[in-house]
Parts: C-alpha cells; structure tokens; sequence
C-alpha cells in the first residue's frame, strides 16, 4: 500500500539555514579576532548584558537563596535521575585488554575529556533540565573543568534556577552569555582560561550554527536543529493522548516537526480535528509557535502495516519516538532510527525531556540515522594502545614489511626490517612485496 498522507508539510529542517550561516560565521570570525572585549560587545548587543560575564561563587551561592524549596526537591530529584542513568552508561564502557598472539597485547582506554562547554538556554524560562542532562552526563563520565553558560536576563543575570542547577550538577565555572557569543567564548577559551574540548547543548538555530561551524577544532554532541516529535500508533492507541503529545513538542518553535503515522485511517482522522483545538488551549506564545509548527511542519501518514511504519519511521529517524501499538516488544526489536525511544503511552517525550533519567539531548534533522544521543561515551575519547614482546614482533614485521612495500611505502617497511635485524641477525627473512 502507498503511504497516504492526510497532512504534508511545507517546510523541512533546512529551510532558511543559509541566511542563519553567514551571520554565525561572521560573528565567531569578530570574537576570535577580538577575543574577550568582543564577546562582551555581543553580550550588550544582544543580550543587553553589561555585567560581569563570569558569574562569582557569591553569585551562584545568592541564587539559591531565591529558588524555592519544592523547586530545588524537584531539580534534585531529576538530577539523581539522570545522574545514576549516565552511572549505569560509564558501567558499561569498560577498558579492554587482549592478547592477540602470545607476546602481543592491545586495548583501549577510555579517558575523559579535559574541557566541556555546556549550554543552557536561558530567556523567558529557566532550562533547568537542559543544565541537568549536559552538566551531571559530563561531570559523571570525568570531565576536569566544566563550563556552562546561559543567557542573562537584562539587569538580573543567570537565572537563579539554573544556577543553582548548575551548582548541584557540578558546573566548575559559569558565563552570563547567550547566543553565538556564548558557544564562542566557551570554545576559544575565553573568560575561563579553559578551551572546551567539546561544545554540547540545545539552543537555538544560531547556537546550532556556531556549534557546526566549529566542528572539527571541537567536538560536539551532534548536528542539532529544531525539535521533532514522531508518533506511530494503531487502533489501540488513545487520540486525545497522541494529540497532545503532538502539541506538546510543536510548542517548542515555530519550526518545530511533529509527525504522526497511523495504522488506523479512524485514529488518524480523529488526531487531526483535535489538535487545532488544543492548539488554541495554550498560552499565547506557545500557541503562536505551535499554530505555526503544525501549519509548516507536521504531518499524518497513514500506513496499512507495521512493517510500513517501521520502515517510514526509519526513513524519518525522529529525534523523539513515541510507539503507541500493540506488541511494543515487536517495535523495540524493529525499529533502528530514532534519538530516544518512548514505548507505550505510559511514558511521553515530556518525562525523558526533563525527568526520567535518559538524555533529552538527541539528534536531529535525521542525523539519528549515524548517532544517538548524549551520553557519558561523548565526553569520553576510546584511546588504544598496544605492547610487544620481541617473539610477537618477529611475526607482525615480516607481514608488516611486505604489506607496506606492496603499498610503495618503503620507509614503513624499513621499520619492520631494522627490528628483524637487530634481534634476529641469523635468520634470513622474505620481506619483498608479493606478486
């Protein structure tokens, strides 16, 4: 059966990335160029931040003071959350070591990286979760200096919020800056005497932008862009549940996908006259971005078997995956694209977006087709290493010697040939190129 499509979208991820990437690119050129003072400059310009950009341990150790008592349980409580799942992820990244032949040992290590920059949106509410899910993974998998920043509100500063999260999390120095000047004073070592090794976080398009431009001087968690949501349910599934879960990502921004695959014409027909309406139940701004992300962006296909929507599902690779069918187990073994997967209707985007315990920083923009998301393995490097004795030697140069002259490398071979003999002066040894 053809996929039919009840609602197609007019836009996709990349619509409008050109414009984004040339203003991205000049202002990392500005700031490299004019360091600190730049940076600042931006701060004012589009911040409108004029105070210290280093925000002081009397600083963060005030903002708790203005943060209630039931927020700081709940911020504590997703904190252990996510804490013991990263726990569980370093658990299963081991160092190896094995002998490959008697006298050759090889392993890897796994060793955190020196720096981390963390960014924590900021603006009109206090990201709380995205500061617990990037501060607590890197911290937990061994990263020394972690730098936060997130942008301050004018006259105010940090949000005591956050900053106490990042008190709690870890953060070992925090930066009163948003936007691109932020990403760039983390990455080029300014404010802090520390260059991150790697930029992680959610954020806007231009966020994304500078943290794409300057992959490959650092790493980064993943080419991000707007949040998705993809449902696929079948005729068990509620309408009114998959409906709000819909919505409830398009809130994010204007271009926000939220994508629904049914089995079920009935079911998919039924979502698609309930979402207008609770589209209209959000608070204004919500509903600008959500009217906006569901008109652009969202979509409903209708498939006839799940076979079909496991493979449309993994042609989308959806940042968020919600399964609302039958036989979950069948869909956990099945699909293979996705940055987190939701199984049932019992769980929702919104839980591992801000509470139950697995990263909310996932891929996007179909990147979950190569990568998963956050997780301690980022802050990790898997280093090998290798030992040999003289008789493991003996055997690897020989193959060593003849691999590299047939490849026309002769000063490789004549690093295998001056091993041979130095310790095997007695032995005559066939190390031309064979054939």
């Amino acid at each position: 059966m053809a996929t039919e499509y009840l609602k197609k979208a007019d836009k996709t991820a990349a619509t409008g990335e050109q414009d984004v990437r040339q203003t991205v690119q000049q202002i990392l050129d500005d700031i490299e160029a004019g360091g600190e003072a730049r940076a600042r400059d931006y701060a004012a310009k589009f911040d409108r931040w004029e105070g210290e950009i280093l925000v002081s341990p009397d600083a963060r150790a005030a903002a708790a003071e203005k943060v209630p008592q039931k927020l700081k349980d709940d911020i504590r409580f997703a904190h252990d959350q996510v804490r013991r799942f990263a726990e569980a992820q370093l658990a299963a990244l081991p160092d190896t070591e094995v002998e490959l032949q008697p006298g050759l040992v090889a392993g890897h290590r796994n060793i955190p990286m020196a720096a981390a920059g963390c960014y924590v949106p900021g603006g009109r509410y206090a990201h709380v979760a995205s500061a617990i899910m990037s501060v607590t993974t890197a911290k937990t998998a061994g990263v020394e200096h972690v730098i936060a920043c997130s942008p301050p509100k004018p006259g105010e500063g940090v949000n005591p919020a956050i900053l106490y999260t990042l008190d709690l999390c870890g953060a070992d120095s925090v930066l009163a800056l948003g936007g691109v000047q932020g990403v760039a004073s983390m990455a080029f070592g300014l404010f802090t005497g520390h260059k991150a090794d790697i930029l992680v976080g959610p954020g806007n398009q231009f966020v994304a932008e500078a943290k794409r431009i300057l992959y490959g001087r650092v790493g980064i968690d993943m080419f991000a862009g707007p949040t998705e949501v993809l449902v696929i349910a079948d005729g068990t599934a509620d309408p009114e549940i998959v409906a709000w879960d819909l919505v409830g990502q398009a809130e994010h921004g204007y271009n926000s996908p939220a994508w629904l695959i049914a089995l079920d014409r009935g079911l998919a027909a039924e979502v698609e006259r309930l979402v207008p309406g609770m589209i209209a139940e959000l608070p204004e701004l919500n509903r600008t971005n959500a009217e906006a992300a569901w008109r652009d962006y969202g979509e409903i296909a209708v498939v006839e078997t799940r076979e079909e929507a496991a493979a449309l599902s993994d042609s989308y690779a959806a940042e968020h995956l919600e399964v609302h069918c039958s036989e979950l187990d069948w869909w956990l073994a099945r699909l293979r694209n996705y940055g987190s997967l939701f199984l049932g209707e019992e769980t929702t985007v919104a839980f591992g977006d801000k509470t139950s315990g697995p990263n909310h920083i996932l891929p996007t923009k179909g990147a979950a087709r190569y990568t998963g998301g956050l997780s301690v393995g980022k802050f990790l490097k898997s280093v090998t290493w290798q030992r040999m004795n003289r008789e493991s030697t003996r055997d690897i140069a020989q193959v060593t010697a003849r691999i590299s002259r047939l490849e026309g490398m002769e000063g490789h071979a004549k690093t295998a040939d001056i091993r041979l003999a130095k310790w095997f002066p007695d032995e005559d040894f066939d190390l031309a190129a064979a054939g």
